[in-house]
């Protein structure tokens, strides 16, 4: 399927039309949002991110890691580069339902994005829980949904960790995380 031409907000039926160009193709309120494929830094920090959730996560809920569709409604799709969702909400292509946690970890070209664009649709969607991940920083961000917006629950810098409770019990070692990127 070719991709839309012509005015109009495009749908999540859109982006199957989207080249598999190692690009992400996100859709907030119909308005096309492309990321270009995330750097080794980046990955690392997430792909130990999922190794501490994964290992305590419990067997009711999942982590799953980007590209994964988080698709609420025709006119937004979001790939949070890591999410803890409910197992039975998960298919095996979507989280058609909001995940009990949203993770982003900020580079120079989604930085904006994260912190705005995505954050605004996460509280619209009702994620509960938002987390940032600033790898130049160092400091992690944890945000909680409190009525339409998010409002500030922990900031971690340096070598500090974070004690999790929600979606479930964690320690995150901001340190260990960001080593050696």
């Amino acid at each position: 399927m070719a991709p839309k031409i012509g005015p109009g907000p495009l749908t999540t039926a859109d982006l199957g039309g989207m080249p598999g160009d190692g690009r992400r193709y996100e859709l907030v309120d119909g308005v096309l949002i492309v990321s270009p494929a995330p750097g080794r830094r980046h990955q690392r920090v997430v792909y130990r991110l999922y190794g501490v959730l994964d290992a305590v996560c419990p067997a009711v809920y999942e982590v799953v890691g980007a590209p994964f569709a988080v698709r609420v409604g025709d006119d937004v799709e979001l790939q949070p580069d890591l999410l803890v969702a409910r197992a039975a909400d998960l298919t095996s292509t979507d989280l058609p339902a909001p995940p009990l946690l949203a993770v982003e970890v900020l580079s120079p070209s989604t930085r904006l994005i994260d912190l705005n664009t995505k954050r605004a649709a996460y509280a619209r969607m009702g994620v509960a829980n938002y987390w940032v991940i600033d790898p130049d920083e160092p400091r992690l961000v944890v945000f909680e949904l409190a009525g339409s917006d998010y409002r500030e629950r922990a900031h971690v810098a340096g070598s500090h960790s974070y004690d999790a409770d929600r979606p479930f019990s964690a320690r995150i070692l901001l340190a260990d995380l960001l080593r050696d990127c």
